[in-house]
């Protein structure tokens, strides 16, 4: 088989997670199947990976679908990340309270827990948080919607009575191997350790899962990869740019990032792997960005951008400031860079 290049796979990025504006779509569970999950650690982040995919973008659109028809679940699943999703893809994850009033209504777990005591990342945190994050874990609990954008502080409910039927108990191999067939599909191809990584499988796991799923051996510009099964080549998609989110899919698909990620962008990630919001020019992150505390948005670019694609980039930050309008949000895990660009 040929060598897939770097060019082909960003033009399957392009247009499978719908960042071409022909494709955008008002569908919101399409949108998160298309991405397999969307990444809900930062609570602003669902609404802008959403909406920046919607051709109508829309708070409450997004927010009826997840906080009233539910068709969209967001839980604790692989890398200990918050993620939402469909029900059938929360289930293959698997395998309304706030933490803080389940803490003032039973005494004991008000009492504070000494975490990795004399490590460098050591802490103190309520037994309560504990809890409610090891319920989520077990699929006793769910978190449903966000007290704001800014705290990240979410309320809770039983499972079954936010979904009914609860999460399940799929055994792993079975599950895995599903996962892997989406992922591949949404974000293939894609290295061995690209997979492991996403999922935070063991390795063993991991190749399992690609053997039974069918995976496609490919060579890749940078080494050897794999196809989904039923991949089919796509068309080289005309010129586009994006803003988006802090831990977008497209941001966090992928491991080893070097055919989107130019070494003089890496600065838009922070030490740990983690992406803050981007700017992205035909299937590459060119930038970066960030809102102050006054609303506004500022631009920060990693190399030349033409002066037309720049006005691109321009348009797209007049579109996100229609899509917040006022509302203010926090970044939990910007880049490096995130800081400087404020000033």
């Amino acid at each position: 088989m040929d060598v897939i290049t770097d060019e082909d796979r960003r033009a399957r990025l392009a247009q499978r997670h719908r960042l071409l504006p022909r494709l955008r779509t008002d569908d919101v569970v399409r949108i998160a199947d298309d991405v397999v999950a969307l990444h809900s650690t930062d609570p602003v982040t669902v609404m802008l990976s959403a909406m920046v995919r919607m051709a109508n973008p829309s708070i409450a659109a997004v927010e009826e679908v997840v906080y009233e028809q539910r068709a969209l679940i967001r839980h604790h699943a692989m890398r200990r990340t918050l993620w939402l999703a469909t029900p059938d893809t929360v289930r293959l994850m698997h395998g309304p309270s706030t933490a803080r009033e389940i803490g003032r209504q039973v005494d004991g777990l008000r009492v504070p827990l000494q975490l990795a005591p004399g490590k460098p990342y050591a802490s103190t945190q309520g037994a309560h948080s504990q809890l409610v994050t090891l319920l989520g874990f077990q699929g006793d609990l769910l978190r449903t919607r966000p007290s704001s954008w800014i705290t990240g502080a979410y309320a809770y409910a039983v499972t079954e009575d936010w979904l009914p039927g609860g999460l399940g108990e799929l055994e792993e191999v079975t599950a895995a191997t599903e996962l892997a067939r989406r992922w591949l599909q949404r974000f293939g191809p894609g290295t061995t350790t690209d997979l492991q990584w996403w999922m935070g499988w063991t390795l063993g796991l991991t190749r399992r899962a690609l053997e039974g799923c069918g995976a496609i051996a490919v060579p890749l510009a940078d080494g050897p990869g794999w196809l989904a099964a039923d991949d089919a080549p796509v068309d080289e998609p005309e010129p586009w740019v994006a803003m988006l989110p802090a831990l977008d899919p497209a941001t966090m698909g992928w491991k080893q990032r070097s055919w989107y990620l130019p070494e003089a962008a890496r600065e838009a990630f922070d030490s740990v792997g983690n992406g803050g919001p981007t700017i992205w020019v035909d299937g590459r992150i060119v930038g970066a960005w960030a809102q102050d505390k006054q609303g506004e948005i500022h631009l920060h670019y990693f190399e030349q951008v033409a002066a037309v694609r720049r006005r691109e980039v321009d348009a797209r930050v007049v579109d996100l400031k229609a899509m917040v309008g006022d509302t203010r949000f926090a970044v939990r895990f910007p880049g490096n860079i995130h800081a400087r660009i404020l000033g």
